[in-house]
Parts: C-alpha cells; structure tokens; sequence
C-alpha cells in the first residue's frame, strides 16, 4: 500500500477511541447500577488495567510494525501457529459479538426518538440489522473514508460525554453512593464484577496496531495512538460515570435503556434529553464503524498464513477484505437476533461479557509475547517492560476469572469449535 494511502496519527488516535468509546459507556451505567457506589472502584481497575495493555501494545507496535492482525502477528512471533489461530479465533469472534452488542445498545437509543423500538421486537432487530450492514456496505470502501467517518464521529461523540461529566457534578447526590456495595457479593467480589463488566469498555485500545500495515510511520504511530486514545478514554469515562451514577438513583439507573439521556433531561430538560440520545446514536454508530472495520482484518491476516480459509484473505478493489467483513456482519447479525428475546440490559450484558473473554485471551498471549520477546532480547527479567507485561498478564487473569463459570463455558466452547478447522487447514496445507 502505498504511503499516500496510509492513515495517519489522528485517524489512528480516532479509530481507537472511536473503538472504545461506543455502547459500553452509555448502556454500562445501567449494568453497573445492581452494584452501587463500588461499581466506580471497578471502573479504576479496569482503567489500570487498560493502561497497562495500551502500553503492552504501544511496546509491541514498535516491535512488529507495518504488520496486519495485531495481537494475532504478536503471538505467532513468539508461540507459532497454532497459539495464533486461537487468539485470531477468539477474537474474530470477540468482534463480531461486540458488534451486536453495539448493535443493541445502538437501537436502546433510538428509542428515545421511536418509542416503538421498545414495544416491537420485530422492529428492533430489524434496526440493528439496518446498521449493521449499512456499514458493513460503507467499510468495503477505501480506508480514508472509513478513517473519515471516524474522525468525525468521535469528535461529536466525546464532547457531549465529557459535558455530562462536568455538569453532573453539580447535580450529584452522595446519598445514590449509599449502600456503597448493593450487590450480595463480598468487596472483592464486585470490584472483580465490576471491573471485568467495565474492562468491555476498553476494548479496542489495539485497535492501531491490527492496521499498522496501513498506517503512516507505524513504529512511532501505533505506539502514540494506542497511549493516547486510552488516556483520553480513561478521563471521558471516570468522570462521565461519576455523574451518572451520582445523579441518577440506583433503583432507576438498572432499568434505564439511556443513562446519559436520563441525565441529561435532569440537567437541561426534555430538549437535552434527544440531543444526548443523539450523541449516543453517533457514538454507538462510530464505534460499530470501527469495530466492523477490524471484523475483516484479523482473519484475512490469519487467512495470509493459511490458518483461516481462503476466503478471508480476497480483497475488493479498495483493498478491504469484503467477504470475511460480510460473513463476520452475518454471525454479529444472528447473536443479535438470539439475544433480544432478553431484555434490552441483560442482553447487552451477556454480549458484553462474553465479548470482554474473547478479547482478554489475546490480551494475555500479546502480554506472554512481549515479555517472551523481550527477555530473548536482553536476557534479563528485570527489563521495566517485562513487569508490566507481568502485571498486564496477571489482570487478564482475573477478568477471566471475574467472567464467571457460564461465560467461561460459553467462551471455551467457542474457541473448542475453532480447533477442527485449525486441524482441517493443518491438513490441507500440507497435502
């Protein structure tokens, strides 16, 4: 590709906020709301922990640059190919699940201006499903525009976010703090709960490194992308949730399909209430934009190396991988439409959760890799670079154990369901 054709630092900083910084944020709140006053203590940890696996891939941009897949290339460098599948199998997977609970999240506030959507079932799958190929349609194009779209959404989206967070603090009650732990679990148990709900929220802080390869100066660019998109993420989100949760109680908060909208009516009135819901719209819109994005792109690198099928790997005449981004666009769609037989927050959250396990599984091999490379480098341990991937290593650990058994299960399932067509590919390569 040649450089012209590339993105730079701010469509690369805009991707991965853009990628964070969607449906999480304005449907979390209500998740979080069972929890109480601790559900902000988890928002901190997960905060640490995205800090500590933005700079796992900032170190691994530098390493690997002007390479496709992301935490799929990091981990076949260091474990081989079939570690690699299975990080490529999983996140393939976490993508396409995100995308339907952005898809979801995305018709919640819709409602706000068709109250129809929440009384017809039909209707709201059919507006997600709208959605969702609409830009499945917009990412066969060339990259620029995509990159375009991006820039221009997650602008619109992150200044109504941090307004909510500056005026809600003047409007906060201390008292919806109290009891600070709501939940039946123990401290420890909901921060872990907590923290593994908010961590989703994340998601997408590798986004710079899957398209190094079509990024402008990638050493230094995906390294300065991926730190400064989850700063900027990190702020939005702490003071944006302490409004919220401060402002609206808790009892209202759990059965609200708008949070940021509930909060704006108090603040400014009815008027206020359709312009956030309108901003969440943008939101949910770039996020799923970005996410569809990347949908394409880890198997089509996985597809390179002869472990996903063929087909993931043709390319249109833009260069996007078009038919791994509609078969992905297919899976995302069928989740979706499984899922709305819940209500509108349970089905968020069971999306969410299981998308958070796909992901954190790369997050822990990119982790092991780094410090594996790393420590062949420069045969010593106590390289400052490799703590911190111990640390990042040891948190995915527990947002995998925070997932809880079912989702585990689930998750486990879905990459057991990978391995036979590792070994089919396995075989067929080497006829």
């Amino acid at each position: 590709m040649s450089n012209s054709n590339k993105i730079g630092l701010l469509s690369s900083t805009a991707l991965v906020v853009g990628n964070m910084i969607g449906s999480g944020i304005f449907l979390l709140p209500a998740s979080l709301a069972l929890y109480g006053g601790i559900g902000m203590i988890g928002w901190v940890f997960a905060a640490l922990g995205a800090l500590l696996i933005a700079y796992v891939y900032g170190a691994l941009g530098k390493i690997a640059p002007n390479t496709i897949g992301g935490p799929y290339i990091y981990t076949r460098i260091s474990f081989g190919n079939f570690s690699a599948f299975l990080v490529a199998w999983g996140y393939w997977v976490a993508i396409w699940a995100t995308n339907a609970a952005i898809a979801v999240a995305l018709v919640g506030y819709l409602e706000v201006f068709f109250p129809i959507l929440g009384s017809s079932p039909f209707i709201s799958i059919l507006t997600g499903l709208l959605f969702i190929w609409l830009f499945t349609y917009i990412n066969s194009k060339p990259l620029k525009t995509i990159a375009s779209i991006q820039i221009i959404t997650t602008i619109l989206k992150v200044l109504p976010i941090l307004a909510i967070g500056f005026f809600g603090v003047f409007f906060i009650n201390w008292d919806n703090f109290i009891p600070f732990n709501r939940s039946e679990l123990s401290s420890f148990g909901a921060i872990t709960t907590t923290t593994t709900l908010t961590l989703f929220a994340f998601l997408g802080m590798e986004s710079a490194g899957i398209i190094s390869g079509e990024t402008k100066n990638a050493s230094k660019t995906v390294n300065k992308a991926t730190f400064i998109g989850t700063v900027i993420t990190i702020l939005v989100y702490l003071s944006s949730s302490l409004a919220i949760m401060g402002v609206i109680p808790p009892e209202t908060l759990q059965s609200s399909t708008a949070p940021f909208a509930d909060a704006a009516n108090i603040f400014w009135g009815d008027s206020a209430k359709f312009i956030i819901a309108g901003c969440a719209i943008i939101a949910t819109i770039g996020a799923l934009n970005g996410w569809i994005l990347l949908q394409g792109r880890i198997p089509m690198a996985a597809a390179l190396d002869g472990l996903f099928p063929k087909v993931f790997k043709k390319q249109n005449d833009n260069k996007s991988p078009v038919i791994g981004i509609v078969i992905s666009s297919i899976l995302a769609s069928l989740l979706m439409m499984f899922n709305f037989s819940k209500s509108l927050v349970e089905a968020f959250t069971f999306m969410m959760t299981l998308s958070t396990l796909s992901c954190v599984i790369p997050y822990l091999f990119s982790a092991a890799s780094l410090a594996l490379i790393l420590f062949n480098k420069h045969k010593r341990l106590n390289h400052p670079l490799i703590w911190v991937s111990f640390l990042a290593f040891c948190f995915c650990i527990w947002i995998i154990i925070g997932c809880g058994y079912e989702i585990v299960f689930y998750g486990t399932i879905l990459l057991l369901v990978g391995i036979p067509f590792y070994l089919y590919l396995k075989k067929k390569n080497n006829e």
